[in-house]
């Protein structure tokens, strides 16, 4: 071999060495831990599409969608007076949105942001906290009132009338923030719901209300937020005011489970919930209590679990 073709070869691999090296920071960029809001935004929600992140704002109901891959992202439903977002949910490209004090849901379509739907669900003092779609319907808690808001989906994408279904059993409102967060097993045939003020988990009979409390073997999970059922064994619990997020080890039937680890993070600002894209979990920051809220920076927290 000739001593230019050896010095061609090398010149070729330093090269590709060079874009290998260059190529990962990239990656990694196109992945980034924190996802930045617009500014005063004061998000509490969040549902994932893919790589797409929705995000909702607690005082104006506009809604954000982000690419979690690259960071970037626009407002997709534009503020509105009298307006609020709190939990997100997603389900046949729609967004579904727990309306917080207004007592409403709020439906939008997912690529477009054309609203679908506004529904009175209460006239009564509310909070209206959290949603989740399932294939039949959509189910809203109430943190103030111990009910939950039954809107059926239709065939052919219209909606039903909203039905009120009184929760029994186990769960047993307190003073304070009751009935927050709440997932669906993939079969949509139980609910599972976090009380705040306790602490404690229950599952939940979409048709009767009837709850019975998942025994925890007496630890709780006080601060719980948003839940997510991640497949038949793992459910995760953000303790907002905690910084934690919490790993339970559930049995398949929802009668029991075991804390298996509580973590932080130092991006963690009050987290209020979560939603899982690929090999990672993004955790929506809200910062309660921070100073000069409708200016302050907000993000989405990226986290490898």
């Amino acid at each position: 071999m000739t001593v230019r073709r050896i010095l061609t070869i090398a010149a070729v691999l330093c090269a590709a060495l060079a874009a290998a090296a260059q190529a990962r920071p990239h990656d990694h960029h196109r992945s980034p831990d924190r996802i930045a809001l617009p500014n005063g935004f004061q998000p509490e929600g969040i549902a994932i599409d893919g790589r797409d992140a929705f995000v909702g704002s607690i005082p104006t109901g506009a809604i954000y969608r982000g690419d979690l891959r690259t960071g970037r992202g626009t407002i997709l439903v534009a503020g509105q007076e009298g307006r609020s977002a709190i939990g997100l949910s997603l389900a046949r490209g729609r967004v579904f949105v727990a309306g917080g004090e207004t007592g409403r849901a709020f439906v939008y379509d997912a690529l477009a942001g054309a609203e679908l739907a506004n529904v009175q669900l209460t006239t009564a003092e509310t909070f209206v906290n959290d949603v989740v779609a399932t294939r039949d319907a959509a189910y809203f808690t109430d943190s103030v009132n111990p009910v939950l808001y039954k809107l059926p989906l239709e065939r052919h994408g219209g909606f039903g009338a909203v039905e009120t279904i009184p929760l029994s059993g186990d769960l047993v409102y307190e003073e304070g923030f009751n009935a927050n967060g709440i997932d669906a097993t993939p079969n949509g045939k139980s609910l599972v719901v976090v009380q705040s003020n306790t602490g404690e988990l229950f599952q939940v009979d979409p048709r009767s209300g009837a709850s019975e409390e998942v025994d925890l073997g007496g630890e709780t999970v006080t601060n719980g937020d948003g839940i997510l059922l991640d497949g038949q064994r793992r459910l995760w619990v953000v303790q907002n005011q905690d910084n934690l997020l919490t790993l339970l080890r559930v049995n398949p039937d929802l009668s029991s489970g075991v804390v298996v680890a509580r973590t932080t993070h130092e991006s963690f600002d009050v987290p209020t919930t979560l939603a899982r894209s690929g090999s990672r979990l993004a955790l929506v920051n809200a910062r309660f209590g921070t100073p000069n809220p409708e200016t302050a920076e907000y993000w989405v927290s990226q986290i490898r679990r």
